[in-house]
């Protein structure tokens, strides 16, 4: 009798296990349970936290250090990802210009850039890669992503012919956008960005007044900084002919979204279908039984583009049954099976301090994936329980 095919593929439960550390607590309840069981890990992400780490482990890549400019020019240590066959760099721009690399006093978007993003990005060309992928949650900044062109080459001048400062607040006085230095690399490589907002740039919807309170501005602050993005997004249409203030996605990590449509040729996509292509999931559950997902909360939003989502629509495209195990479970967490999920499960075993979890979620973990495959093991006549390898 042959084997029963399992691929795992879940994203990181956030402050407890990466996905390879979640994939891999699985397997092992699985094969406590199972006596023929064949294991593919496909870590697994949405284009926020965790996906460079989630990539590199999923096609044998690995990650790269290097020393940027922090939001407020501070220098700090960055990583991104090379993928195993050294093609594509995946960048979290939050490792470089992220709201998380300052004290909650430094937060001034009208100051912070995102020049360290363009930074990360020069690297990456550096290695000589055919694309870029940016995922661009977690944004300390609002400057449009005219910090990340100027890293690589652009100018953004005022009417003197000086360049203008740094940071969201400068842009009200933009008079015109010298791409002539721009990084010749860039035009060889495809830049795709994890965008999973439809925000536009502007407005009441836009990047200022949506996500600029959080990042430390004040109602006065958000009306200039929103007032700037519109200004710049008219010199960026005038200038390179691109249209950008009412795209959407465009104004998601302070008009990031925007700037690297127009700077470096970006296009917005969802974050799990960009990791879905690149990890080339398809392919990988060729020939599977059955694909377990996860991720550490499973509720309503998850059935909106998160990473059980994405991976249990490709199942379903393949016929493929799909069965998600999650940290702990919130308010219309069956929404989920409209997607594709037949059932899910929640390793929770009681109210736990969310400090403890990494000392306490890989056992809670692994023992509902045991359990779990104790009721496929019925199913499949298992009477003895042996771990085999694969």
């Amino acid at each position: 009798m042959r084997s029963f095919k399992i691929a795992i593929a879940p994203d990181s439960f956030k402050g407890s296990l990466t996905a390879m550390e979640a994939a891999a607590c699985i397997e092992r309840g699985f094969r406590k349970a199972l006596k023929r069981v064949s294991v593919r890990k496909i870590p697994m992400a949405d284009g926020g936290e965790g996906t460079v780490r989630a990539m590199v482990e999923s096609t044998g890549g690995r990650m790269l250090k290097r020393r940027v400019k922090g939001p407020l020019g501070r220098t700090v240590e960055a990583h991104f990802g090379l993928t195993g066959d050294g093609s594509t760099a995946v960048i979290e721009m939050a490792a470089a210009s992220g709201l998380a690399l300052l004290k909650p006093g430094e937060r001034n978007p009208m100051l912070t850039s995102t020049y360290g993003t363009g930074e990360l990005m020069k690297h990456a060309l550096a290695q000589g890669v055919s694309k870029i992928l940016v995922g661009i949650g977690g944004s300390a900044t609002n400057d449009g992503g005219t910090g990340m062109a100027r890293a690589l080459g652009a100018r953004f001048l005022r009417s003197d012919g000086g360049e203008i400062p740094l940071g969201g607040g400068s842009l009200g006085e933009l008079d015109r956008i010298d791409m002539s230095g721009i990084d010749p690399r860039l035009k060889k490589v495809a830049v795709e960005v994890a965008c999973d907002v439809d925000n536009p740039l502007c407005g009441p919807r836009g990047a200022s007044r949506t996500y600029g309170p959080q990042k430390g501005a004040s109602p006065a602050t958000v009306k200039k900084l929103d007032a700037n993005l519109k200004h710049m997004a008219a010199i960026v249409l005038q200038d390179l002919g691109v249209d950008i203030i009412e795209t959407p996605g465009s104004g998601a990590a302070g008009g990031l979204g925007g700037g690297l449509m127009a700077f470096a040729g970006g296009i917005l996509r969802p974050g799990v279908d960009i990791v879905i292509d690149s990890v080339k999931l398809r392919a990988r559950l060729k020939g599977c039984d059955l694909v377990v997902t996860g991720e550490g909360r499973m509720d309503g939003q998850t059935a909106f583009g998160k990473t059980p989502a994405g991976v249990a629509r490709t199942a379903r495209e393949m016929g493929i049954p799909v069965i998600a195990i999650c940290g702990s479970l919130g308010p219309d967490a069956g929404g989920v099976h409209d997607v594709g999920i037949d059932a899910f499960f929640s390793a929770l075993e009681e109210p736990v301090d969310e400090t403890d979890l990494p000392a306490r979620g890989p056992a809670m973990l692994e023992n509902c994936a045991e359990q779990v495959a104790r009721l496929m093991a019925l199913k499949l006549n298992e009477k003895s329980v042996v771990i085999t390898a694969r």
